[in-house]
Order: structure tokens, then sequence, then C-alpha cells
């Protein structure tokens, strides 16, 4: 009888981690309503069930949770995406966006231009409760410069330091549980490394590495205990890859090791788990922005066509399919987890040779 009682609760465990927050996508940005299409059509009385109610709660029950992704900007992105997935779990959501491009992302939430990709499971839409002007190579007032502060992109803006953001975020939500670094960028990145230079390379540095550094250090003290804090990376921190220049492949192995020393230090002192996950390519905006040459592909598509014909598993990948990943680092099921590097890229990483080289060709 205890063996069968056994089997029933193992078998009952692998149902709850099936629930539709960590389903796979079918497209790219408006997969959750793709998602409940797909689980609609199936009538079986046990997934019927399933799409009826979140069957992984209360692990990955966020109601009541704060949540601050710092670098969203437009819905293509990965820091969209994992928003998305916390709102999904019930997280209110709020955002940090480059004060250049403020403006234009508040304009685009109003005329409703990202709807389609707000979409979560069961009808229910994202809600991005406040927006926050955040410029993260800035920690408090005094760093910032004359130039920008006179700079017309930033006109009628302040507070947007990493310091007074936080202060602003506890003045309007008390404490709160996750903040989301989908930050990155290389002023220099087309440039090979032997060829970029030192302001170059310590601005890419300071933009997508310290930046995480400065969020955790003032983010801590406004952030309940058993809090975390995720980054995004990229395999380019351990591997070459050509393309990926200006020392963001630099700015990116900084961020893992990082993450390490972090999840230590904010762990003893603030009870918060520290993650990164290392993202396969992804045609996003941002990405689609490093250089491409008249009448070839982009570097991101190459990486993405790079990526589909070399991983384990040869197949699209998906934003949403980080944004799940982020929501399990982020949820009571991770409780444990901290300092890990999470490769999200079909198995990408695991190669060691690539299976659509010329030198693997049969004659």
């Amino acid at each position: 009888m205890m063996f069968r009682q056994t089997l029933f609760l193992v078998a009952l465990s692998s149902i709850l981690l099936t629930s539709s927050a960590f389903a796979p996508s079918q497209s790219i940005g408006r997969s959750a309503a793709t998602r409940q299409q797909s689980e609609s059509s199936n009538t079986g009385p046990l997934r019927a069930a399933a799409t009826e109610t979140p069957l992984a709660l209360p692990f990955t029950d966020l109601t009541g949770k704060v949540a601050f992704i710092a670098g969203v900007g437009d819905s293509t992105g990965y820091g969209w995406a994992i928003a998305k997935a916390l709102a999904d779990a019930g997280a209110t959501i709020i955002v940090g966006t480059w004060p250049p491009i403020l403006k234009i992302f508040e304009m685009g939430l109003k005329k409703g231009s990202f709807d389609e990709d707000s979409k979560l499971s069961h009808g229910r839409t994202m809600v991005i409760d406040k927006v926050y002007p955040l410029d993260a190579v800035f920690d408090g007032p005094d760093d910032v410069p004359d130039d920008i502060k006179e700079n017309k992109r930033y006109a009628g803006l302040d507070g947007y330091t990493i310091s007074e953001v936080a202060k602003a975020i506890e003045a309007d939500y008390g404490k709160i549980d996750i903040v989301v670094h989908s930050l990155a960028n290389g002023p220099e990145v087309t440039k090979p490394l032997l060829e970029t230079s030192r302001k170059g390379y310590l601005a890419a540095s300071s933009a997508s590495a310290y930046s995480f550094v400065s969020l955790v250090q003032q983010f801590g003290p406004i952030m309940n205990e058993g809090a975390s804090a995720l980054s995004l990376t990229y395999i380019a921190s351990e591997k070459v890859i050509p393309g990926y220049g200006g020392g963001m492949s630099s700015a990116k192995a900084q961020l893992e090791s990082d993450t390490k020393t972090l999840a230590f230090e904010a762990g003893r002192k603030y009870g918060m788990r520290v993650n990164t996950i290392s993202a396969g390519p992804l045609k996003s905006r941002a990405a689609s922005a490093i250089g491409k040459e008249k009448g070839k592909k982009s570097f991101i598509e190459y990486a993405v066509d790079y990526a589909k014909a070399n991983a384990p598993m040869a197949q699209d990948l998906y934003s949403d399919d980080v944004g799940n990943s982020g929501l399990f680092l982020c949820s009571p099921m991770a409780r444990s987890v901290t300092g890990v590097t999470l490769y999200v890229d079909n198995g990408l990483n695991c190669m060691g040779m690539a299976l659509d080289s010329q030198a693997m060709q049969m004659e």
C-alpha cells in the first residue's frame, strides 16, 4: 500500500511540474496566447483541467510580489519575456527604461502597440504598474556629467541613476522581491577586441557588468529576505563568438564571475539569491542593431542560424523559453539555487564541433 501511495505522489508531482507556465512557446513575443489556444485544443480531461487552474501553485505563485525589470524598452527582448512570465504568476511589474527611449516606450504602451505581446494565460493581460527612467551607467546624481544633464534626450528627467531609482521604488512600493538586469551595451561592439579602445572596453564593462553589481548594491537594502536578483549573459563569455566585440565578451565573463561573488555576499547580507541566464541568440530589436554589412545577414541572424543548425535541440529558441526559466529562478521553486549560470540555448553550450561545418560533410 505504501508503495502505491509513493507512486501516486510521484505521478502527482510530475503533473504539477507540467503547468502552462513551463510549456514551450510557439511564437516569439506572442507565445502566451498561442500556448493558451494550443492547450484549449486538447480536450482530454487531464489537459482540460490544466488550462483552468495554475497547477504549480503555490510554488510559482508570486501574488503580492513586486518585480523590477531594468532594461525594458520594447516587447522583443528577454527582459519583456521575463516580465510576462512573472506577471503570469501574479507579480506586480515595474520597469526601468533608458531615458533616450523612455517617451517612445511610454507612447507605445499608451497607444496599445504592445497589447498583443502583453497577453498572458487565461485571457489576462500584463500591466506594467510603473515605468521609471533608468540610466544604469550612473550610480548616483554626482556621477552624471554635464553633457548628459544638458542632452535634449534627458530633458525634463531627473532621478534616473540607480540609487535614485531604488529610493523612488522604496517610496512607491516599500520593499520588493525581484530585480532583473536586462541591460547590455557596448559602443564598439562591432570592433574586434584587437581594435577596441580602452574607452569602449570600459564602457561595455560599465553598462553590461558593473551595472548589475550596482543594482544589487542599491536594491539589496530594499528587498525582502528570500528575494532574487537575475541577469542575462551570453556564451561569448567563455567561447569565441566572432562579431561580438568591443569588450562585450569580457563584460559577460565579468557578469558571470560577479554572479558567484554576489550570491555569497548578498546571500549572507540580505538573504538574496543571485543568478544569471546564459541565453541563446534572439533576434530582438537590440540584437538586430549589432553591425550588418550591406547585402549580408546581420550578426544576430548568423548567430540564430548557427545555433539552430548546431545545437542538440534543433528547434527555434523563443523569448519566453528564457522567460519561463527566469520565472523558475525567481520563484520559491528555486529557493536553494544561487550563484548559477543557467544555459537556456537549446544545449548549444555543450557543443565543441559545428555540425554544419564543411569539414563535417561527407564526401
